[in-house]
This record gives C-alpha cells, structure tokens and sequence, in this order.
C-alpha cells in the first residue's frame, strides 16, 4: 500500500511511505543494488546502519546462480542473504536483452544463452514471475523488453507491444504472499509510444509503475525527457520507479519531476575504480593531490569511513590494491546516496524542496579534483 503525504508546492516532487510485507518504506528512497544476493563489498549491517531501506536482487543471476533450489530450501532470498528489510526484484528482462549475444524472441518469452556458460535458457512472463515468487522478493517487476537507444522505430514499437502483452501474462501469474507488482512503461523517447504504454498498463492496476529503457545510452536529457513523457500518465496514488538512475544530481532533478524509486550501481560500481561521490560531486582518491591530505572523504560526512580514515590512507589503501580501500569508498558512496535521499524527504516534509533542489545543483560539479583538503572544478 502507498500513501501520498505531501506534494510539493513548486515540483512535481512527493513524499510517501510504501508498506511491504518486509517493511514501511519512506520515500523519495534509493535502493542500493544487489544483484548476486549482496550490495558489492557491503555487509547488511553496514547497510541497516547507513539508513537502507531496501535492496534490489536480480531475478535472472539468482536463477542461475545459486539457482531456485538452494534458495527455496534457505526458505527464500530474505533469509539466504539474512537481509530483514524488504527486496525489490528486477524481472531479469534487462539482462536477457543487454547480455544475450545470441537470442531469439518468441511470442510468451526469450530463447538465449547463459552468459556464464553457454547453456541454452527460456525466460518469459510465467518463468520470471515463478522465480521471483520463489525469492519472496516484496516487490516483483513484469517481464518486459528494453530495446537498447537508438533502435529503430520499428523495433521500439514491437518492443512496446511485447511489453504490454508481457505485462499481461504477468498479472496473471500468483505472487508470494503480500507480494507487489510492479509494471514497466517502455517507449524510449517517443511520446506516441510512452503514453499509450503506459496507458495500457495503468489499465491492469498493478500496484506500482516503473520507467523503463532509460539510462540505457541515451544522452541525459533524453533521459529526463522519457521520464516526463511519461510521469503525466502515471497515478498519483501510487509509487513511481526510475529504474537504472542515477548520479545524485539526477536523484534530485527525478524527485522534481515527480519519481518516487531509485536504484543505480554507481555508488560502488565507481567506488571500486577510487571514485568518490561528494555533495559537490566527484573525485579521484587515487591522485597524488590526496597524498598528504588527512581530512576524510568529504568533509562534514558522518559515515563510519569518513568518521575513521583519511584521504591519504583511502589512496595508499586503493594504491596498494587492497580490499578495506575500495570498501570504504564503497561504504562512503552508499551513504552519500541515502544521504541525499534524506534531505529530500527531510525538505519535502519542510516544503523547502525547492531551495534545496537549486543548490544542490547549483553546488554540484560531475567532475573534480581535490587540492588541499578541498575541491576545485577540472576543466571540461
């Protein structure tokens, strides 16, 4: 169940709180990524403490491994990873169009092969709703097609078509108890395309509605002009989800146009390569500027990395490869995010949205370097 509690006086934003079985869920929320079953180089413990509220888990990896029989005899996901919160799963659609070299579209699913070994496998409507029924996931998402950007007009309007039909054969399909489902609107850039996707879908009351095929290549105004396309279409009494976004930047520009959901696996996909995310934006640790510099990550931070460590050990720690290095930026980044989220929820509740939404973005450079404990934009 979803509440609207406030919406916001001058943006599109809107502060709720989503009920799972698993959990209440504030939102705005960003949901760090999980994909095999665990948020990359973070334990539970460090995600409960940092504020996660829920997880994503990935229905086409964990079918393959460890496959459906080890977790349903764990009893389901939540107790194979002993995570207590609730858990979104992804329908698995997205890795099946973006990692299959060899595939083939049929009318109720997708023949392709496993990207680990080869081995042929199907996946449609009634497999990915069986397997994330099996992982007790809170939140299960249709299985729909994101066509890659710049496909044809042609191939974006069958994909359209196939996802609404998809989306169909889901609903149909049991759920495990208390499980929500969401739809997946498709469509790229094209209005002709977005809104009568989503009009479809709104027509099969699911119980939440994502924006699809963005963060997929396209430029980022592309990318916010799908998700104002679509947005007008979507129910005010129910959640929306951005899926695959974004930099914290585009987290707040989102929640303006009036998105609910978050997940993107920046915050520690980057943090692995030294990559740290600031409220100003983004630097490398591992440059020599940070050497001699004992200040932490970012200044003002509360995370456990920045109560505890300096730039200069982090760098030394990333430069000699080991593996507390890329965990503390790891930790660092997570907790940016759901920092971020924070303050919005805490500005919305305020009605200070607005202010905040045009400084943090009037302060935020995507790039910079850091000289002498502070930062300092790089030339574009």
């Amino acid at each position: 169940m979803f509440e609207l509690l406030k919406s916001d006086s001058v943006t599109k934003a809107r502060l709720g709180r989503l009920t799972t079985p698993h959990g209440v869920i504030d939102t705005p929320v960003f949901m760090p990524v999980g994909t095999q079953g665990t948020v990359k180089a973070l334990d539970p413990r460090e995600l409960v403490e940092m504020g996660t509220q829920i997880m994503l888990g990935n229905t086409y990896h964990l079918s393959i491994r460890p496959g459906m029989e080890i977790i349903a005899a764990a009893g389901g996901l939540h107790r194979f990873i002993n995570w207590p919160l609730p858990i979104l799963t992804d329908s698995g659609g997205f890795q099946v169009f973006s990692l299959a070299k060899i595939r083939k579209i049929k009318a109720h699913g997708v023949e392709f092969r496993s990207h680990l070994d080869g081995s042929p496998l199907f996946l449609g409507p009634k497999e990915a709703m069986e397997i994330q029924r099996t992982l007790g996931s809170d939140i299960a998402m249709v299985f729909d097609e994101c066509p890659p950007h710049g496909c044809s007009v042609k191939e974006a309007k069958l994909a359209v078509e196939r996802t609404i039909r998809w989306a169909g054969e889901c609903r149909e399909q049991p759920r495990a108890p208390g499980q929500l489902v969401f739809g997946i609107v498709q469509g790229g850039c094209d209005p002709h395309l977005r809104g009568p996707c989503a009009q479809a879908l709104v027509k099969m009351n699911f119980d939440g509605y994502a924006i699809g095929g963005v963060s997929v290549g396209e430029p980022e105004n592309e990318m916010m002009r799908a998700v104002e396309i679509t947005e007008p279409f979507l129910p005010a009494h129910l959640p929306r989800y951005a899926m695959g976004l974004g930099t914290p930047a585009q987290l707040v520009e989102l929640v303006a146009r009036g998105v609910d959901m978050f997940d993107c696996v920046l915050p520690t996909r980057v943090a692995r390569n030294g990559t740290a995310f600031t409220s100003k934006g983004t630097y490398a640790i591992k440059g020599g500027a940070v050497k001699m510099d004992f200040g932490p990550i970012e200044e003002g931070c509360t995370c456990f990395a920045c109560r505890n460590f300096s730039r200069a050990y982090v760098r030394h720690l990333l430069n000699v490869n080991e593996i507390l290095g890329l965990r503390l930026v790891s930790i660092h980044n997570s907790h940016m995010y759901l920092k971020v989220m924070q303050d919005i929820r805490a500005h919305l509740a305020a009605g200070t949205f607005a202010e905040f939404r045009r400084e943090f973005i009037a302060n935020y450079v995507p790039t910079r370097k850091v000289l002498a404990g502070r930062a300092e934009k790089l030339q574009e």
